[in-house]
């Protein structure tokens, strides 16, 4: 799927940047059974700042590797059958050099957190999620809602987490009627709601409502309603389609250019 919006997203969905926008939705499969990610593109932002809050996704497929291989990207052996790879940006992923699997093989993300306890306490007991592994000697704990989807995983960095200026989020969907349930929780638990309940239109699609929360580390989370959410993001078969388009028509190095500006470092 891919979007275009004209200003910036009332529920921050493009981080804190006013203007024009767009956001490519990239995975193996139908989000119904897959994990997708969510490239935001803002048309007056030349970079970001990283900080070490995203720590990486690792996916398992030996096709990727050879891909990478074929295609000269630098590959950083870590572990056996294990690759490191950035994407542009610097963002990690790390490869599993195994045949991909039919199902999807996006297994984990990985976060880093300041307090392995206090925020395996908020995902586990106040979100729901089921611990599925403890590491003490990497300091980690992974988790997930269900055995067949990807997999969060919480790192200790051993000290403070820095957001940088890119603003991920991750989000989830759930029934709509246990949005406001989500939202009364966290205001009984005192935890940190960044945008309460609030409906989000996209133009000639479904209008979709969120909850948009910040974990102990400020880590975004996002509830969408499932119900319009499934009309949201069904696979579209011109997806591909409208993002070449878009990528041949963004003038916006030129006009900077032309104007003797440089685009935003955020």
């Amino acid at each position: 799927i891919h979007e275009e919006f004209e200003e910036g997203c009332k529920a921050t969905c493009n981080g804190p940047y006013d203007g024009k926008w767009s956001k490519t939705m990239v995975g193996f499969g139908p989000e119904d059974d897959h994990f997708v990610a969510e490239l935001t593109y803002n048309y007056g932002v030349g970079e970001y700042k990283l900080g070490n809050d995203f720590l990486g996704i690792t996916l398992q497929s030996s096709q990727a590797v050879s891909n990478a291989k074929c295609l000269g990207w630098p590959l950083t052996e870590v572990g056996e059958a294990l690759y490191l790879t950035q994407a542009p940006g610097g963002y990690p992923f790390y490869l599993v050099d195994k045949e991909q699997p039919h199902n999807d093989p996006v297994q984990k993300v990985c976060l880093g957190v300041s307090d392995l306890q206090r925020s395996t306490h908020y995902w586990s007991t106040l979100l729901g999620m089921k611990v599925m592994d403890k590491n003490e000697e990497r300091k980690t704990v992974l988790m997930g809602f269900a055995d067949s989807q990807c997999k969060l995983e919480l790192q200790d960095i051993g000290g403070m987490v820095d957001h940088g200026t890119a603003f991920g989020r991750i989000a989830f969907s759930c029934p709509r009627e246990q949005l406001p349930v989500i939202e009364a929780l966290m205001k009984k638990e005192n935890q940190k709601i960044l945008t309460p309940l609030v409906s989000l239109d996209t133009p000639g699609k479904a209008t979709v409502e969120v909850v948009i929360l910040a974990d102990p580390d400020g880590h975004e989370i996002c509830f969408v309603g499932d119900e319009a959410f499934r009309q949201l993001s069904m696979l579209d078969p011109k997806g591909n389609e409208f993002l070449d388009k878009a990528m041949a028509e963004d003038k916006s190095d030129e006009w900077f250019a032309k104007h003797n500006k440089q685009k935003t470092a955020a």
